[in-house]
């Protein structure tokens, strides 16, 4: 069994998920804000099976989706990390860094400064030499974030095959990083 992984930044403890997470991760995943590039908003059933395999996915390999709460209060606000996405994607396999925080902690640059740790972790501890982001090319914020990161745009949009033909969201853009740019950039 891996060793756990956890880490902090200077607002955040990214950890092993807990029981108490379930509910104020259910109400973020019910926010039809939050989940406007996803296919829909998640039901208690739903998010408590996501949260149980981010969960087991750490347990398993040590690193994963983190849950992440702020240092100060100990207050979940979401979850950020890295994963292999299961989808067949056509630039698999690969290790990608996400995020997905309650409304009321955007802006705050929290994303940012989890998804940078990740990061770190990503090329400094599992030793990846390149890790990727996507989302639906209407999220202009999370886009945002992928840049502040240090993370470039492919020319490689491509439609998720986890998303329905039919659905705006189902085209996406792809953000690459690669270590050795990772390692060159300032601070």
């Amino acid at each position: 069994m891996p060793d756990l992984i956890e880490f902090d930044t200077p607002r955040l403890h990214l950890r092993q998920w807990h029981e108490d997470d379930l509910a104020p991760f259910a109400a973020l995943n019910a926010d039809p804000e939050v989940m406007t590039h996803f296919p829909a908003p998640l039901t208690r059933a739903a998010s408590d099976a996501l949260a149980r395999r981010c969960q087991a996915l750490i347990a398993e390999r040590g690193w994963g989706f983190w849950a992440a709460e702020l240092k100060e209060s100990r207050q979940f606000v979401g979850f950020l990390g890295l994963h292999t996405p299961i989808a067949e994607l056509p630039f698999a396999p690969c290790v990608e860094v996400g995020w997905r925080l309650a409304r009321a902690h955007w802006g705050r640059g929290l994303a940012s400064e989890g998804a940078r740790g990740a990061l770190e972790v990503g090329f400094e501890k599992l030793g990846l030499t390149e890790i990727v982001s996507f989302t639906a090319l209407g999220n202009l914020r999370s886009q945002a974030v992928m840049a502040r990161i240090g993370m470039r745009r492919s020319d490689e949009d491509f439609d998720h095959p986890a998303v329905p033909p039919d659905s705006p969201l189902r085209a996406h853009c792809l953000y690459r990083l690669d270590r050795d740019s990772w390692r060159a950039a300032p601070g």
